[in-house]
């Protein structure tokens, strides 16, 4: 055999491989919370676009849900508007939510939608907004005062947290074969327009399509135990054990937290992964090794 052949083979055979992994996703939703670092690299962006086109093509249902924090924070700072913080907590006042919606909305969703209809896909830009599909309630968090040890309720102002969601107007457009980008921006039950984080938009999402996999790119492997090494499969019983005992701490613990609500919401796999390396979303579906942290009931 002439060594021409041997990368063909090669990639024949990685194709071939990833056959049984298609058949099991094959009209199945994936949710894709989209963002961190991966998000601000033209060519990881152009990577996660086409993998996400050749998710479409090879029959799943792909929904990507973004976030936007470092690209907000540069706008607010460069159109001069402090942020107030309560709590260690960013405060979103009417100011800084025309810009949050400006910026997620406006300007990070149609990039996205960009570069992956440039890659071949047929991409469409939705908020919460849209057909009412998330309203929410305003997000209040509670903290301790450390001379009085009294709890305090802390306003975050337009901050929300998912109320109600309607897939509706997401299912019409799975239906037609385009492949829809969403902004963490919602209405309240009062009207007004709210910035939701990110990944708990995603589970809620993910939850009311009863996706077969929700997939949070991160900037991390996913979850590590106490050597570094990176845990292929928790289930939420290992999950809360590893929170108690410190093994997962600091930023990984709401993120764990989201993942357990998504299952709880109706989400079958939770997948923590690190967007920065390329095709991480392929290695994830369709190899039997995966690429991060998968969490199950």
């Amino acid at each position: 055999m002439s060594n021409h052949s041997t990368p063909a083979l090669t990639r024949a055979t990685i194709i071939s491989e990833a056959l049984p992994y298609m058949q099991r996703y094959d009209n199945r939703t994936v949710v894709v919370k989209y963002g961190g670092h991966a998000m601000g690299d033209e060519e990881l962006s152009k990577a996660f676009a086409r993998d996400i086109t050749l998710l479409r093509q090879s029959g799943v249902h792909p929904v990507v849900v973004h976030g936007g924090g470092p690209q907000i924070g540069d706008m607010l700072k460069r159109l001069g508007i402090e942020s107030e913080f309560r709590g260690g907590l960013r405060v979103t006042d009417k100011a800084t939510v025309q810009i949050v919606e400006m910026v997620l909305a406006g300007g990070i969703n149609k990039d996205i939608v960009n570069t992956i209809n440039n890659e071949g896909g047929r991409a469409v830009g939705l908020c919460g907004k849209d057909g009412r599909m998330v309203v929410v309630d305003r997000l209040t968090r509670t903290t301790v005062d450390p001379d009085s040890n009294i709890e305090k309720i802390v306003d975050l102002g337009f901050v929300g947290e998912p109320k109600s969601v309607d897939p509706t107007v997401l299912k019409l457009v799975l239906k037609e074969d385009l492949i829809p980008v969403v902004a963490p921006v919602a209405p309240g039950v009062d009207g007004e327009t709210y910035n939701v984080n990110a990944d708990t938009f995603a589970g809620a999402i993910a939850g009311s399509l009863n996706a077969s996999r929700l997939m949070f790119l991160t900037d991390v492997p996913g979850v590590l135990d106490k050597d570094g090494n990176l845990l292929k499969r928790l289930t939420v019983a290992e999950a809360r054990s590893l929170i108690l005992d410190g093994t997962i701490s600091g930023g990984m613990i709401p993120k764990v937290e989201t993942c357990i609500d998504a299952l709880d919401r109706g989400v079958e796999g939770v997948v923590i992964l690190n967007g920065k390396v390329p095709h991480a979303v392929l290695l994830e579906l369709f190899t039997e090794g995966g690429a991060g942290t998968l969490i199950t009931r």
